[in-house]
């Protein structure tokens, strides 16, 4: 396989912090979506590698090994075993006064791929390297939602490391809240199980309405009239349209609960949260001759 440098993939250097890290995927991610190129075999390859290259960058443990060990970061922990395995048998036979060969103090780098060739795949390897399983590494990725979205529990089809999976999204997921799809990670080596895929889920706000836990919070605008002498109103919720009544002489600012008309929570059928709503009485403008002169008589009662 050739070596694909996640750092000119994500277009940024070696000094990149994680949040150039998180931006250049970010930017990256939106360009090459199959669900935005939906022909294009390249956007799908290059979407794959770009997760694949957040994936490591963007965490701190695996960026190390990356950055010492290049392709052969993720048998980095197999290689370091054999590396201490090797020193300690020349120590050994150094001091029983036998000959023997061992990793140097002053090995390089560019022999990490050679022992890895010979460990994993090459010519000559033991039998018992070839019956070591190992566990494929775990994916990273983000998918992002709108409020409406997140609402209702609904599946989704995503295509990680070049195969389509579908899922199942709860109603109510979490802003930043993380689930695991067992399994479909990296491919395990040597007949080892597969790493898992961990999806972290970023949802947006409403034009309308803001969350908080599991309420929702919106204001309403109230003109003038409803707000003096009372009445009926109808407001959107993101479950359908409700009729709301609207007591006299409501001030500016009134805040309002509709209990069980917020947000479901996540995974308890038939729980929701609250919506709490702000009043904003709108002054009229445009007023007529005749309407103003109402209003200059109300002020002199």
């Amino acid at each position: 396989m050739d070596f694909v440098d996640y750092y000119k993939l994500l277009g940024i250097n070696k000094t990149a912090t994680s949040k150039d890290i998180k931006s250049a995927y970010r930017k990256l991610a939106r360009k090459y979506h199959p669900d935005l190129n939906p022909n294009d075999k390249n956007s799908k390859k290059n979407f794959q590698q770009i997760n694949e290259a957040n994936e490591v960058l963007s965490d701190p443990v695996k960026r190390k090994k990356y950055d010492k060990y290049g392709k052969d970061w993720q048998h980095s922990e197999q290689f370091e075993k054999q590396n201490q395995n090797q020193y300690q048998n020349q120590y050994q036979q150094q001091h029983s006064g036998s000959g023997g060969s061992g990793f140097s103090e002053g090995q390089s780098a560019g022999d990490f791929s050679d022992f890895f060739e010979s460990m994993f795949g090459g010519a000559g390897r033991s039998s018992r390297t070839r019956q070591t399983k190992f566990r494929g590494e775990d994916f990273n990725a983000e998918l992002q939602l709108d409020l409406i979205d997140a609402y209702k529990t609904h599946q989704q089809t995503l295509t990680v490391n070049g195969k389509k999976i579908r899922i199942t999204i709860p109603a109510g997921i979490e802003n930043g809240q993380t689930i695991k799809i067992p399994g479909h990670g990296s491919q395990g080596i040597n007949g080892g199980p597969n790493g898992d895929l961990y999806i972290t889920f970023s949802i947006a706000n409403h034009e309308v309405f803001k969350r908080l836990g599991n309420n929702l919070y919106a204001s309403i605008d109230l003109n003038l009239y409803s707000a003096v002498l009372g009445g009926e109103i109808e407001i959107d919720t993101l479950n359908g349209k409700v009729k709301l009544k609207v007591k006299p002489e409501t001030q500016n600012g009134t805040k309002v609960k509709l209990k069980g008309k917020g947000f479901p929570v996540y995974k308890k059928e038939g729980e929701f949260g609250d919506l709490l709503l702000t009043y904003t009485v709108k002054i009229p403008t445009n007023l007529t001759a005749k309407q103003k002169e109402l209003f200059i008589d109300l002020s002199k009662l």
